[in-house]
């Protein structure tokens, strides 16, 4: 069955004005709280205190022997062994002038001790006394109480992203559960009448899907959790109910279906569930993307070329997920490199070749075709040059701007 297509925008909006009405569409969802292994990549959504110092007490770094720096000023040195202090005992007894303490890594100094001596800087040690060859100042080998954290102090403020690091802090800080942003749910749809199942046989005319699983993947490394919902076939029930059951996450993303030929169904099955924002952006790849809403979700209606949809996906609807994860940055880092080549563009459109960046060199090339269903041209690739509406021809030897696709610094 075809459709009547609806009126076309004036003119495709920017990238720029595009991500603009996106992103103003997005805030943090609500908290939860989870235990903090299971919170790990979330957003601290709570300030930390320290409930007490850490380390609280004074403790050896080494193992060796506790002493007073005063008592091995000149060495080699022999003197008695008072007493001997395992990791986990209390140093209840106070060290006297002119004696040592066995100490392990970890154990309490004894009261008297400022110091400790490691057991490689003497002779071992015998039945009760042991020589000091080699000393060092005051303090040294001694962790001091609170060194790490103090009691009271904010130790992760709130809008934190949780790294292994900082999930040892919460332990250390005696947190076995915390408050974070909640993980949005995101479904994921392909579409279209040639699209199979990945373990199906392929027959004429049919294509195997790609996209949902690069989608709910890229999806899934944003943070989010991913509930790929299968294939909606090109009639409009079809797709009509597939979207019910998408809007009951929190964001629906479709591929396929969004352009102008006349078995494209999401936009106007959109426009009856919901609002359509708008469907062109001025780019390559990926010019037909629909946004808007689906029973109050939003959707993004990404293209059907694989290229297209992750390279998509990856412009405008990554950002939007990590603004509802409560991220403060949104984007990839970006830096200057040499074009190592001449790239060939449509000067009215802004154009994204996938690309492989060499940062010791300062150089960047292509991954070879840039044709929108090549999307091994994304698996290459670590970056994206960035190239804006202008010359049809990137020359070699240009100052191009490089957006770093596998770089872990936009946390």
């Amino acid at each position: 069955m075809k459709i009547a297509q609806p009126e076309l925008e004036r003119s495709p909006l920017s990238v720029d004005e595009a991500l603009g009405r996106i992103l103003e569409r997005f805030a943090s969802l609500p908290a939860e709280e989870k235990p903090i292994l299971d919170a790990l990549g979330q957003v601290l959504d709570e300030d930390v205190r320290a409930p007490n110092d850490v380390p609280p007490f004074a403790n050896s770094a080494m193992d060796g022997y506790a002493v007073r720096a005063a008592d091995v000023g000149v060495t080699p040195v022999r003197l008695p062994v008072a007493m001997e202090i395992p990791a986990g005992s209390a140093a209840t007894a106070r060290l006297m002038p002119g004696t040592v303490a066995r100490i392990m890594t970890g154990a309490p100094l004894p009261a008297g001790a400022d110091t400790v001596v490691r057991v490689e800087d003497t002779d071992g040690g015998s039945p009760g006394m042991v020589e000091i060859r080699k000393a060092g100042p005051a303090g040294e080998n001694v962790r001091a109480a609170g060194e790490d954290l103090r009691k009271g102090e904010v130790v992760l403020q709130r809008g934190t992203v949780l790294r292994p690091a900082e999930i040892g802090v919460l332990a250390t800080a005696g947190r076995a559960s915390v408050h974070v942003v909640r993980r949005p749910r995101v479904a994921v749809l392909s579409t279209g009448d040639e699209v199979i199942e990945v373990d199906e046989p392929l027959a004429p005319g049919k294509i195997r899907d790609a996209n949902r699983w690069s989608i709910a993947a890229a999806a899934r490394a944003a943070g989010a959790i991913a509930v790929p919902l299968g294939i909606a076939r090109d009639n409009a029930e079809d797709l009509r109910r597939s979207l019910r059951r998408a809007a009951e996450e929190d964001v629906v993303v479709t591929s396929g279906g969004v352009s102008v030929g006349d078995y494209d169904f999401v936009k106007l099955v959109v426009r009856e569930l919901g609002t359509m924002d708008f469907w062109t952006i001025a780019m390559r790849p990926g010019k037909p993307v629909a946004f808007g809403e689906v029973l109050a979700k939003p959707i993004f209606g990404l293209p059907g070329n694989p290229v297209s949809a992750l390279l998509t996906f990856e412009l405008f609807a990554r950002p939007a997920l990590l603004k509802l994860q409560g991220r403060a940055k949104l984007h990839r880092p970006r830096v200057t490199a040499r074009l190592l080549e001449d790239v060939t563009k449509p000067p009215h459109l802004r154009f994204f070749a996938r690309a492989i960046y060499d940062a010791g060199a300062g150089t960047v090339r292509t991954t070879g075709p840039q044709g929108s269903g090549i999307l091994r041209s994304m698996a290459l690739a670590n970056a994206l040059v960035d190239l804006p509406i202008g010359p049809g021809v990137a020359k070699a030897g240009t100052e191009v701007s490089v957006i770093l696709t596998d770089s872990a610094e936009d946390r």
